[in-house]
């Protein structure tokens, strides 16, 4: 389990490199405040386990839900790319992810939301495609912060939801947001905005992301709906030096603790946490893995692989089938 402790005290990381047996590495770093459930930060129900290689490969047993899966993407994310023009195959968000779990007896429905908007828009097109696509039957989300507004706030009359699943989502906000903003300025920010504008971005959700705005109006406005179960996983790695996570996880770790990059494992936590997926970015997370840093780990550390998104899914559907969803 990774503790958590006051940001003011100092932990010690220490752990022997597989190349160099012999010789000690140390690591300093600020860990995060303590969870502190104050009626507004609801469910949180079990601090959970680090998950080292659980989701390492692919089983034969799993079992698939009752109801449909709505795989719904995160901020800046999408349903599937394609050049205009251009007669290749579409780049997909959930790569890999929505054709194993299909390919296992599971109904899946992929719903594109816009991918910068407000969170109150991102979820009222989620429900919108849920209506169209569900046709009335319950279903279990695999999303992030606008199904919980479409649930507690929505309530669409035609959407009945059975479970929420989250991954990596910040329901506390970011600390990385937080520095975006303060270093680019208040006087700075409409000019970045008319930029995002100018290519055809929306600018709405990015504010949403701060601490500030998830814990003090966010979440007391979004009570969980009683009867919809929620789950929830956190995801931790540290960063090689060329990853483009590095400057952004350091500035998260050095305020929050362990995070994947983007998330911390303390805003991730929500409802009835699974667990923490050690070892994991961010992106490795709906499988568009860096192969190659994979590569690198094994040839310095002789460590495999220790995390294969289609599997974590896959291992998500099954759960859901065990409770009966």
């Amino acid at each position: 389990m990774i503790p958590i402790i006051h940001r003011t005290a100092l932990r010690r990381r220490t752990w022997t490199s597989q190349c160099h047996p012999r010789r000690l590495i140390t690591r300093q770093y600020r860990a995060c405040q303590p969870l502190r459930n104050n009626g507004n930060d609801a469910r949180l129900t079990d601090t959970g386990n680090v998950i080292e290689d659980d989701f390492a490969v692919l089983r034969d047993d799993y079992q698939a839900p009752r109801n449909p899966i709505i795989l719904a993407h995160g901020l800046l994310g999408f349903d599937e790319l394609r050049l205009p023009g251009v007669p290749l195959p579409g780049v997909h968000y959930w790569h890999g992810i929505s054709e194993a779990l299909a390919a296992k007896g599971v109904e899946v429905i992929t719903a594109e939301v816009p991918p910068s908007g407000r969170i109150e828009i991102r979820a009222q097109r989620l429900a919108e495609a849920i209506e169209r696509k569900a046709g009335g039957k319950s279903v279990n989300i695999i999303a992030g912060l606008d199904s919980r507004h479409m649930i507690s706030r929505m309530k669409p009359g035609n959407v009945k939801v059975l479970s929420l699943t989250t991954i990596a989502s910040p329901h506390r906000g970011s600390a990385f947001a937080d520095y975006v903003f303060t270093s680019i300025g208040p006087a700075n920010i409409p000019k970045l905005y008319k930029v995002l504008d100018f290519f055809g971005l929306e600018t709405g959700a990015f504010r949403q992301l701060t601490e500030e705005y998830m814990t003090e109006k966010f979440n007391p406005r979004t009570p969980d709906l009683e009867g919809v179960r929620y789950y929830s996983y956190g995801a931790a790695f540290d960063p090689q030096l060329t990853s483009v996570f590095r400057h952004s996880h350091d500035i998260i770790e050095k305020a929050e603790g362990p995070n994947d990059g983007m998330v911390s494992v303390a805003s991730s936590k929500w409802g009835t946490y699974k667990g923490t997926l050690n070892h994991v970015s961010h992106l490795d997370l709906i499988n568009w893995t860096n192969r190659l840093r994979w590569w690198w780990m094994w040839k310095l550390t002789g460590k495999a692989r220790t995390f294969n998104a289609i599997a974590f899914y896959l291992s998500i559907a099954d759960m859901l089938a065990k409770e009966d969803l």
